[in-house]
């Protein structure tokens, strides 16, 4: 396979992906798609990827970690939690909302990796219980964290 660039008189050049293959002696041509209106830099790309040039920096300088989240400890500390069955208690049989069942369960794990008020607790914790710095926010429940909140309620509070 191979990209070729074909001239016309009047017109701008066809930009082509071709393959080559063999019919008995004769070596032919099969266009496989018409790049024509592709930007120049994509072309370009897909030729080196053709030609089997690295596309990207490869080595261990051309990779950076920006942020390391673990792991281990949080699915240890959760699956401890399901095994003792605390998540089906806090379901009640279905009669909680599921996602506040979830956020009880992030934050009752978030507290055990890394013990902290509840409020902390919530300022680390995303709306998808990932532990983060964003703002953290329960639309179904009402609580937020953000500052231009006038009254904090945690799920369940009175």
């Amino acid at each position: 396979m191979y990209v070729e660039r074909i001239p016309n008189r009047n017109s701008p050049p066809a930009i082509l992906l071709r393959e080559s293959y063999r019919d008995g002696d004769k070596i032919r041509k099969r266009t496989l798609a018409n790049l024509s209106d592709w930007p120049g830099a994509k072309i370009e790309a897909l030729r080196r990827v053709l030609r089997g040039d690295a596309v990207a920096p490869v080595g261990r300088e051309a990779l950076s970690m920006q942020r390391s989240l673990p792991h281990g400890h949080v699915a240890a500390a959760l699956g401890t939690l399901r095994k003792l069955g605390l998540d089906r208690l806090l379901l009640q049989g279905g009669r909680q909302p599921k996602q506040e069942v979830a956020l009880c369960v992030a934050m009752i794990v978030a507290r055990l990796i890394e013990p902290a008020s509840k409020l902390a607790t919530a300022r680390r914790l995303d709306g998808e219980g990932r532990s983060t710095s964003s703002s953290f926010t329960a639309p179904s429940t009402g609580w937020s964290n953000n500052r231009s909140a006038s009254r904090r309620r945690w799920p369940g509070a009175t």
